[in-house]
């Protein structure tokens, strides 16, 4: 296999939450070796990923949060409907729909979300 001289870059905190390095090309004509056939993907079937589906968010005061007690709503800034956002390890993903499931909540995705090209 070709080596494609990889760096390890860091980014910016607004980029990643968590501070994790990423691994860039040194040169945009470069191409990197995309799997043709799923024996090529067997290495990476087993690496956990982190999945979250965010049903919405809100700011509040401190003070706030403290005066808060059981059956207390909380307004996020999503409209009853509206499409929730899927991140897998914290990049934004696909946007999908609350199902129910035997008992338990699920998504069922609507939208691929394609990635910023950089």
């Amino acid at each position: 296999m070709e080596n494609k001289n990889l760096e390890l870059d860091e980014m910016n905190e607004s980029t990643l939450s968590d501070d994790e390095p990423v691994l860039r090309k040194d040169s945009v004509d470069d191409d990197f070796d995309i799997p043709t056939s799923t024996s090529d993907l067997e290495a990476v079937y087993n690496i956990p990923v982190k999945v979250s589906a965010i049903l919405g968010k809100t700011h509040m005061k401190v003070s706030q949060l403290m005066k808060l007690n059981k059956g207390a709503i909380i307004e996020l800034d999503r409209k009853v409907g509206e499409a929730i956002d899927i991140y897998v390890n914290n990049n934004l993903v696909a946007r999908g729909e609350v199902v129910v499931v035997d008992d338990k909540l699920g998504i069922t995705m609507t939208e691929i979300v394609k990635s910023a090209t950089k």
